[in-house]
């Protein structure tokens, strides 16, 4: 607008400045020359006037080019940012598909792991159920022995020694049994901080004096539900395998503590449930282990002690001890570092009643009540029936369900008592028990069994049934159990 304004200023002044020429020229006569100069300015003036045009032209392109150039830098600048943002976007999700990623990698490897541990777990399970069968006629066979023999006899020592290492074998296969989460377990409910008390006197004249013994135990800690034996044996084999880590002296930590398990705990730990839970920790400042080493040392055998210096059971019966209890282990180390060992077992509400644990007696009475006894390995059932008779019982054999209930039928006269294993081909233990009860209508039943009361479960028997006896038994533990399920229902 002022350019415009210039302008008409300049023209008006031209036009007055013509006016006034022309004006004195017309008065005063001058000379044409001036006629012409007023001819030329007039030109100049019309020049002027386009050239002053052309700059306005000129300034309004200049201005729609700089708005133009204005408005594309903010758009560069816009698309800029744009793209800044989503390469961060593209980062974010980057990194948050490779931690999904990694998260499922270990859940993966953690399943798998837990895969591989339940299959052998399985296999050991069996091959201990079968080691229990062979078991059973040693010992039960060697005593037999030595109740007839005098201290003094030649052979006294031998047998002994046979029966020694047949119960030294019945405890390895306790602990693959553990492993397996099939071994017979007392469960009451229990503080872990007490457990962790009474085993402390262990634990010092166990460890080395070169290691430090540390305790941080929760004295408000809830309760849980297990087996104290068990649990002692977890503390004492971490321990024990914690200062074995140590050869030069360090510290032992052993901790208790009330703990909550939230879901962003599970999503990255499996087969871990979430709730309230109570924490056993046992800590070492030892060697540690790679990431190699972590990944085997819940297998039942390895061991990275030197030959004839450790079974490698010690922390795969850990693993199944905990696994029994509905519980979860993990194991945090690093070489040079030490290790870590977190348990987690789910708390109960409140202490839970205990069962009475009346002792056993010594001696025990012999019978003259009719037993059938059923049961599918030879050894066995040869074994188990020679040992009633001897006891004064009235035995009927049976290899099979069908055998069991032709000879029953056959008898004519009341069957006592059923003595029978659980797992058979055609039916099981409790099947027959409750097919039999319709013609003997007071019979009573005592399971047998090489696994124990958590197959025992599936296969039908309530797990708090008391009357069970685990393969291999000694020919004193079953007679007192025979003569004790008979005696308890004829009071009933």
């Amino acid at each position: 607008m002022g350019l415009k304004r210039s302008v008409f200023i300049i023209l008006l002044t031209w036009v007055l400045v013509t006016v006034c020429v022309l004006g004195f020229y017309t008065q005063n006569h001058l000379p044409r020359i001036y006629l012409y100069l007023i001819g030329v300015l007039f030109l100049l003036h019309f020049m002027s006037i386009r050239m002053f045009h052309e700059l306005i032209n000129t300034n309004n392109r200049l201005r729609s080019k700089i708005r133009e150039v204005r408005e594309l830098s903010r758009k560069i600048v816009m698309h800029e940012r744009q793209e800044k943002l989503h390469a961060q976007q593209r980062l974010r999700a980057s990194e948050h598909r490779k931690s999904i990623e990694e998260e499922n990698r270990q859940l993966e490897q953690q399943l798998i792991q837990a895969q591989k541990l339940e299959s052998i777990g399985q296999l050991a399970g069996g091959v201990a159920h079968d080691f229990n069968n062979l078991l059973t006629p040693i010992m039960c066979y060697s005593e037999m022995c030595l109740m007839q023999m005098e201290p003094e006899d030649l052979n006294y020592e031998e047998l002994e020694g046979i029966l020694h290492t047949a119960e030294s074998a019945r405890n390895l296969t306790q602990q693959l049994l553990a492993f397996s989460r099939k071994q017979v377990l007392e469960m009451k409910s229990i503080n872990i901080s007490d457990i962790v008390y009474s085993t402390e006197k262990i634990l010092n004249r166990t460890i080395r004096e070169d290691i430090e013994i540390r305790l941080d135990l929760d004295e408000n800690l809830n309760w849980v539900y297990g087996d104290s034996t068990q649990l002692e044996q977890i503390i004492m084999n971490l321990s024990v395998n914690a200062q074995d880590a140590m050869p030069t002296g360090g510290k032992l930590l052993i901790e208790t503590s009330n703990t909550e398990l939230d879901e962003e705990y599970t999503k990255t730990h499996a087969n871990v449930t979430p709730g309230n839970h109570v924490l056993l920790s046992v800590s070492d400042t030892g060697e540690g282990m790679d990431q190699e080493l972590l990944t085997k040392i819940f297998e039942p055998f390895y061991t990275t002690k030197a030959k004839g210096k450790g079974t490698g059971l010690g922390l795969s019966t850990v693993y199944g001890i905990v696994k029994q209890h509905n519980g979860s282990i993990w194991v945090y180390s690093e070489p040079g570092k030490g290790t870590t060992f977190k348990i987690f077992l789910p708390e109960i509400q409140e202490e839970l009643s205990q069962k009475s644990d009346d002792s056993k007696p010594e001696k025990y009475s012999k019978g003259s009540e009719t037993v059938l006894v059923v049961e599918d390995d030879d050894q066995v059932r040869k074994l188990v029936s020679r040992m009633m008779r001897s006891d004064g019982y009235c035995v009927i054999e049976a290899a099979d369900v069908r055998e069991a209930f032709i000879k029953a039928r056959q008898t004519g006269g009341s069957v006592d008592l059923l003595l029978t294993d659980v797992v058979m081909p055609e039916m099981n233990g409790m099947q027959l028990y409750q097919k039999l009860l319709i013609y003997y209508p007071d019979l009573i039943a005592l399971f047998m069994s090489g696994y124990t009361e958590n197959i025992i479960h599936n296969q039908g028997v309530f797990s708090d049934m008391p009357n069970f006896v685990q393969k291999p038994f000694t020919y004193n533990e079953l007679a007192r159990t025979v003569r004790n399920v008979l005696d308890t229902s004829i009071c009933a």
